[in-house]
């Protein structure tokens, strides 16, 4: 069974049997009250309790926790190493000889410590950049620098033991520099801002060197006492790494990290091995530390180059990708906007240059999208892109400028109907089973008809759109007026129904703030809004009672029979959808699809506001008509349950703004 030694309560317990372990440890070293009893129970007893209790924290977190368990058995058999030396050592003290199996242990203490240091650097690797891991060896570097400029020195001077010992004894503090190397480098690659296990890891390695140090120091000056302060430095360096153990693992996403500490801290490095150099030059260092401070000046000095060319290369993306559309890869609207200053400038400059900018808006692209999806839809504006720009190459370059919008600038005089513009018309056609996609084009030649980029983009844009509305106007306006009449040769009392609701729809689709477009659909789908009852028997249409159950299903399905009719013209399967709806509630209650709220397209809402209005104030076979002031309430009281109350509004309003009589009519 395993127990959850994680939970605070025991967690709080041990945090209390170790800091009265560390406090009993540290008095005693003080004071060395007790006597030989408190020498026994706390120099050796709590010593190797503490220690081997760092040993334990992190073998039993690698038993429980299966992350990162290699590097944590590492560690943990690094401090078991460690103990038994110190174990040896105390043995070895009280005979007055220094076995070799102590100074094994301490030495095989390093390689599993680097090794759990190590694969616990390796953790999330892919997430590091490559400059990180060179922060972390500028900082071991200039810090090895400075340990061998002002602590090696005193203790090679100071030695009164053999050349052989004091190599000994400095090789320790040596190897502690290159796990402050890996601390370091772990701190590099968090962006200096590590979570508790690395924290606690570099305290603990911190309070390592500095006793090794001092133990180097006071051995070669034969000053050591085992009883000193010094020994309980090595415990509470161990009992740390333990509780770095279990501190949660927050590694961070570093890779793109530009912040300022990828500047500050390398530079903070390199000025301190610039200082340590100028301080070289009048007082007397080792080599050693005038060499690890010039190679960390010099891989800083590196380390900034790379920083340059990354943001260089960062400065070149970000500016190729802001003049570039994101879908296509044609320069964007930025760019075309640059070319076209430049063009104006040229031909300013050169009075016999001429150039034409040709602006084109997709048309029915908006149909594909909404009866083939979103991805299809950029499927093929890819495609078109691709193909415009093949169409004019050597002739100028293509551009698009969002949504289904455009453009190319020839570096010559050309019209509408030049051949390098009618090809660029055609790259932009599609034509496939149920739809059919063009373009409307505007063409504004530069300097004749516009003197800024400005000027020329928005002329161009507004003969586009003034070729777009006569297009649209023709095709859609010739399909109407063929359904219309046949309307009227079958139903002509339905046909003036008809129109009495299409213009009350446009009248409250501006006031809601349609665009033309959308005004112009709403409009057409009002006038056919009941196209499919041509398909309903005269029996129904005209039935002077109440419809049964199979002929109101028969009837629900006038409808569906419309978007057919209407979907059959590519220009008017946006008027198709709307046909659809026109029927829906906003409670959900309506046919043929139990649309609700705002699934209802906006335009079938405004068509069934102005539908049951000039429904309830006509004359029908079945039932007479209400005062306008009646159809005005009973509107008002269904808003919200079968209309949108938004629409209600707006419809009263424009009553009331252009139809001032009905409110005053009885």
């Amino acid at each position: 069974m395993r127990h959850n030694i994680t939970g605070a309560p025991l967690r709080q317990l041990l945090a209390v049997v170790t800091l009265a372990g560390l406090a009993l440890l540290f008095v005693q070293a003080l004071t060395d009250f007790g006597g030989s009893w408190a020498d026994l129970s706390i120099d050796d007893g709590v010593y190797f309790a503490l220690e081997l209790g760092g040993a334990v924290a992190c073998l039993v977190r690698a038993a429980l926790v299966r992350d990162r368990r290699p590097a944590w058995i590492c560690i943990g058999i690094a401090i078991l190493i460690y103990s038994a030396g110190d174990a040896i050592w105390g043995i070895a003290f009280e005979r007055d000889h220094m076995p070799w199996t102590a100074n094994l242990s301490y030495i095989l203490f390093y390689p599993f410590s680097l090794a759990g240091m190590a694969l616990l650097l390796a953790d999330g690797r892919d997430r590091v950049a490559a400059r990180l891991w060179v922060d972390g060896l500028i900082g071991g570097l200039a810090v090895g620098a400075y340990a061998l400029a002002f602590l090696y020195e005193p203790v090679l001077s100071a030695k009164s033991v053999s050349s052989a010992e004091t190599a000994l004894y400095l090789g320790f503090p040596l190897a502690d520099l290159l796990l402050i190397g890996f601390v370091l480098t772990a701190f590099a690659t968090q962006a200096w801002r590590p979570g508790g296990v690395w924290i606690l890891l570099g305290v603990g390695i911190a309070i390592f060197f500095s006793a090794d140090m001092l133990f180097a120091y006071q051995s070669a000056r034969g000053s050591f006492d085992d009883d000193s302060i010094v020994s309980a430095l090595w415990p509470f360096a161990l009992v740390t790494w333990g509780w770095a153990a279990w501190q949660p693992w927050r590694p961070r996403e570093v890779e793109s990290s530009f912040g300022s500490q990828a500047f500050a801290i390398p530079s903070a490095f390199a000025c301190l091995s610039v200082a340590l150099l100028c301080f070289g030059q009048f007082n007397d260092l080792p080599t050693a530390a005038i060499v690890l401070a010039t190679s960390a000046l010099l891989v800083a000095t590196g380390r900034a180059g790379w920083t340059f060319r990354e943001y260089t290369r960062l400065l070149r993306t970000t500016r190729r990708e802001a003049l570039t559309d994101g879908l296509t890869g044609l320069p964007n609207r930025r760019a075309l906007m640059a070319d076209l200053d430049r063009a104006v400038a040229l031909c300013a400059a050169d009075a016999r240059r001429r150039q034409t900018l040709a602006f084109f808006d997709l048309d029915g692209f908006k149909g594909y999208n909404d009866g083939f999806g979103h991805a299809a839809g950029d499927m093929l504006l890819d495609r078109l892109a691709t193909r415009l720009a093949q169409a004019i190459d050597g002739h100028g370059r293509a551009y698009r400028l969002g949504g289904d919008e455009f453009c190319i600038l020839l570096d010559e005089a050309a019209t509408t109907d030049a051949p390098i513009v009618q090809a660029a018309a055609e790259a932009l056609r599609e034509q496939g089973e149920g739809f059919d996609v063009g373009a409307s084009c505007g063409l504004v030649e530069i300097p004749g008809e516009a003197d800024s980029a400005t000027h020329a983009l928005q002329l161009a844009d507004q003969r586009m759109y003034a070729a777009k509305d006569d297009s649209r106007q023709s095709s859609r306006r010739q399909t109407c007026d063929v359904l219309l009449q046949v309307l009227r040769e079958r139903e002509p009392d339905l046909h003036e129904h008809l129109e009495g609701v299409a213009a009350l729809v446009v009248g409250v689709a501006r006031r809601l703030g349609l665009t033309a477009e959308q005004v112009d659909e709403v409009a057409r789908a009002a006038e056919l809004h009941d196209i499919g009852k041509i398909a309903i028997p005269d029996a129904i249409l005209h039935k002077p009672g109440p419809l049964d159950a199979g002929e109101w299903r028969l009837m629900h399905e006038h409808t569906v029979i419309g978007d057919r009719i209407l979907g059959a013209a590519a220009a008017m399967r946006p008027v198709a959808a709307i046909v659809r709806s026109s029927h829906e509630r906003w409670d959900g209650g309506g046919y043929p699809d139990r649309l609700r709220g705002e699934q209802i397209p906006l335009g079938a809402r405004i068509v069934a506001v102005c539908d049951a209005y000039d429904a309830m104030v006509s004359e029908r076979p079945y039932q007479g008509s209400l005062p306008h002031l009646d159809a005005l309430a009973e509107l008002k009281r269904c808003a919200g349950s079968q209309f949108d109350p938004r629409v209600v509004e707006a419809f009263v309003a424009t009553i009331a703004s252009t139809r001032p009589e009905v409110l005053t009519t009885p």
